[in-house]
């Protein structure tokens, strides 16, 4: 939110420049993204100087320029300057554009520089008030007062100030503060906490009164749920025309844009206080009678911009007694507002329930400045004072009469202040450092906390009804804390902390860091989406039915209103974005949670519970919801391209398979204990699944279904595993790795060819060398296998090596042969092998 330094001025009184006062309304809280200085005048009149025209004669070469000396006050030689105007007379005090200024027409920027004109030279211009933009007229230059001091600075002279935009960063639950009273407040507790000497002020509303009753409107609130409180007055006889300068220069200063006196009117207090307004056209409030109520869901509604909304039975509308005016909070309707012809004007300030604000909203995309402090909360007692305000500020600027009473409809209670106890060493105990009591009532009084009652050991604080934030002893503590300074808590010299030791959350990481680093390796990248998702993906999907999606209370959009139950839909997002940008070859994967409703659990869980047992046991409030870490990969486009070594190949599903068995592989998972059937996903065209024999999904991969991927503007395959990580971490063993040393003696090998039946399979035979010496003989590899030509009918030929080794010596070949002589004996005697 922007805020005027020169505005702040107004209601707190300090001596800090822009910047002092940014640093300090960061220090407690409102944190400041940055400043900016604003000027009322474009280029601050920098370069301009009142002048003395000492001499005025005709222009040799023209009949309607003069050629003038002026005076600077510079203590240099007068400046020649060739002036066109036709009031230029010597003795005149005027404003000078000296050489180097810049001067602006429009848009359009122009610099001052030496010239000749027909043929005389002239150093500098003598300006008419249009030029210079503190006036319009452009009949001849501006002549100033006869004492008018030469070489006064035209800024000076017409009391420019810049102004600053200091651009606060509201939290949401800081609505108190979404103003520049709200703002002076903070400020006015930071002065007061460091001892600088402020005062804390905003203008009276006691000059409000009642003119005439010409012009009496009904307020009727059918939902005060929705609407605690309604206030309005009606101001008749009102010119529409364009506002006064200085409040033309306050709203375009924070970046708003003045539109008419009644319109800007609403923006200035909204601005001023935070009490969002709205006025309509007194003569089309149909019947006389304002109406807050809801109207039948599917109530077509068209708002000031044009576009036409389908309202829900849950939208609060400001009706007449016919038709609804406008989305209460949110947006004005067609025809309701004031325009050019408005001369009976209906002032508007209400207190909204901040839910039912935001739910309309984002119901219907719609984000206004109104909106957002409706939403947040606002004063429930800020409504009649601004409402005085604004119907002062209209027989002001508009010449109207203030034409009813005040109508104020209010629920029962909605002003009622927070009461909070707050012991001193609750205090200390929370912050980690003892305040001085009397600090701590220092602070709470400065920050509009009343102190109603007061022990030893404490206090007891009324909360002024505008903090909705306020409401718990830990919340007076923040409050305080942030004003005393964070900065004033000293760090404490000694640490004091418990041993923790790793749990199975920490070697899960571990292994999604081993894991990710492996698939890095594998030319893979890392994405990262939003758990957030929109429901329309799984409009189709049998597996992942909207059923059992979690679904947000208070969706932000449409595109973000439920919990994703798939890593599939973001991943297909970023192909589509890389895709998109000619990034075509793609391998992704990603780590995150999936989330999943079962309502027949939570059904079966929470019947015959009562609201308190409920409350009482968490774990069951919760049943039927589950969330589970999730590994999901992504191919997208070729596997190799463009390489003089190897023809174009897509990526494929093997490709895929590969990548997940070596994950396996890479944390110790054999899937000799799994089912490995077909998928019955339906995200997949045809998918591959992994269960255990209890039936849990552990993994599934596949081709994803051609209208999924068509539907995120995909062409191309696009092949998906989903591995469900949680799972997988229950079925890991914890291993204990021994290590050895590497041996220091080399190995021997033999290769061999034998003659064998052609029922004999290698595996007998690996089994019989393995046999021979079980600690020698450290491996048996196949290299040849051969049938046919020269071999007697029903032979096959095996080729293949042993590697020999002791660790703790060198092998002779005598050794070598022994073992050799064993083996094939024992292929001999047990498999009728002849040695080739």
């Amino acid at each position: 939110m922007n805020i005027s330094y020169k505005w702040l001025k107004e209601y707190v009184d300090f001596d800090m420049t822009a910047n002092e006062v940014a640093d300090a309304l960061t220090s407690i809280g409102l944190e400041v993204d940055g400043v900016e200085e604003v000027q009322t005048i474009r280029g601050g009149l920098k370069g301009l100087v009142v002048g003395h025209v000492l001499t005025c004669e005709p222009h040799p070469n023209s009949d309607h320029m003069h050629v003038t000396t002026v005076d600077l006050g510079n203590g240099e030689e007068p400046t020649q300057i060739v002036c066109g105007a036709p009031n230029v007379a010597a003795g005149q005090k005027v404003i000078v554009a000296t050489l180097g200024t810049k001067l602006y027409d429009g848009d359009t920027e122009f610099t001052i520089k030496k010239s000749k004109l027909r043929g005389v030279e002239s150093n500098g211009m003598i300006c008419a008030e249009d030029e210079i933009g503190v006036g319009k007229s452009h009949d001849g230059i501006m002549v100033l007062p006869e004492e008018t001091v030469v070489g006064t600075p035209a800024a000076t002279y017409f009391g420019l100030e810049s102004d600053y935009v200091i651009e606060v960063d509201i939290t949401p639950n800081r609505a108190d503060a979404c103003s520049h009273w709200g703002v002076a407040r903070d400020l006015y507790a930071y002065l007061v906490r460091n001892d600088i000497t402020t005062s804390l002020h905003r203008p009276q509303a006691d000059g409000f009164q009642v003119d005439n009753h010409d012009l009496p409107i009904e307020v009727v609130v059918e939902n005060a749920e929705a609407c605690p409180r309604y206030s309005a007055v009606s101001v008749k006889g009102c010119e529409v025309k364009e506002s006064p300068k200085w409040l033309q220069d306050k709203l375009t200063t924070i970046g708003l844009r003045p539109i008419n006196n009644i319109v800007d009117i609403t923006n200035y207090i909204m601005m001023a206080y935070g009490q969002p307004l709205h006025c309509f056209d007194a003569d089309m409030v149909k019947g006389g009678k304002v109406v807050v109520k809801t109207m039948p869901e599917g109530t077509k509604f068209v708002t000031l911009d044009g576009v036409e909304h389908t309202l829900s039975e849950r939208d609060l509308a400001i009706c007449n007694a016919e038709d609804p005016m406008c989305i209460a909070g949110v947006f004005g309707g067609k025809g309701s507002g004031t325009y050019e012809t408005t001369t009976n004007v209906l002032f508007e300030s209400a207190y909204f329930h901040p839910t039912w604000i935001r739910k309309s909203a984002r119901r219907h995309g719609l984000s206004t400045d109104a909106s957002f402090r409706f939403e947040r909360g606002i004063d429930p007692d800020g409504q009649l004072y601004a409402l005085k305000q604004a119907a002062l500020m209209a027989k002001e600027l508009a010449g109207g009469e203030i034409s009813m009473e005040i109508v104020d409809v209010e629920a029962e209670g909605l002003t009622k202040k927070f009461e909070v106890k707050l012991d001193y060493q609750y205090v200390h105990d929370l912050v980690g450092k003892t305040i001085e009591p009397k600090m701590i009532k220092r602070i709470c009084t400065a920050l509009d906390m009343k102190i109603t009652e007061e022990t030893a050991e404490g206090i007891v604080l009324e909360i002024p009804a505008y903090r909705v934030d306020v409401q718990r002893p830990c919340d007076v503590v923040e409050d305080i804390l942030r004003v005393y300074g964070y900065n004033n808590v000293e760090i404490p010299t000694s640490l004091k902390s418990s041993l923790t030791i790793k749990g199975e959350e920490d070697r899960s990481y571990k292994l999604q860091k081993l894991v990710s680093e492996q698939l890095v390796g594998s030319g893979f990248n890392e994405i990262l989406n939003n758990s957030l998702t929109r429901e329309a993906y799984y409009n189709d999907l049998k597996v992942f039915a909207p059923e059992h999606l979690v679904r947000l209370i208070n969706p932000l959009s449409s595109d973000l209103n439920v919990m994703r139950q798939s890593l599939l839909f973001g991943g297909l997002e970023s192909i589509a974005h890389n895709a998109n940008r000619k990034n075509g070859n793609l391998r992704f994967f990603e780590f995150g949670n999936c989330y999943y409703f079962d309502a027949d659990r939570k059904k079966q869980v929470q019947e015959g519970m009562t609201a308190e047992e409920l409350k009482a046991n968490p774990a069951k409030v919760l049943a039927g919801y589950t969330e589970d870490l999730h590994l999901g990969l992504w191919l997208y486009g070729n596997r190799v391209e463009d390489s003089w070594a190897h023809a174009n190949e897509a990526s494929n599903v093997y490709e895929l398979k590969a990548y997940v068995m070596n994950i396996l592989l890479r944390l110790g998972i054999n899937l000799g204990g799994f089912l490995i059937e077909d998928g019955k996903n339906d995200i997949f065209a045809k998918s591959l699944a992994v269960t255990d024999r209890n039936g849990k999904l552990y993994l599934e991969l596949g081709l994803v279904r051609k209208a999924l991927s068509v539907g995120c503007e995909i062409e191309g395959e696009v092949f998906f595993a989903d591995i469900n990580w949680t799972l997988l971490m229950k079925k890991i063993s914890k291993k204990d790795v021994s290590y050895k040393e590497l041996p220091k003696f080399p190995a021997v090998r033999r290769d061999f060819a034998v003659l064998v039946d052609k029922a004999v399979t290698f595996a007998q035979i690996e089994r019989l060398a393995y046999a021979a010496d079980k600690k020698l003989i450290k491996n048996v590899s196949l290299f040849d296998v051969y049938e046919g030509k020269n071999l007697p009918a029903g032979k096959k030929s095996y080729a293949f090596a042993i590697t020999i080794q002791d660790e703790t010596k060198t092998m002779n070949d005598k050794q070598t042969d022994a073992i050799m002589k064993k083996v094939i004996a024992s292929m001999e005697k047990q498999l009728g092998a002849q040695l080739r």
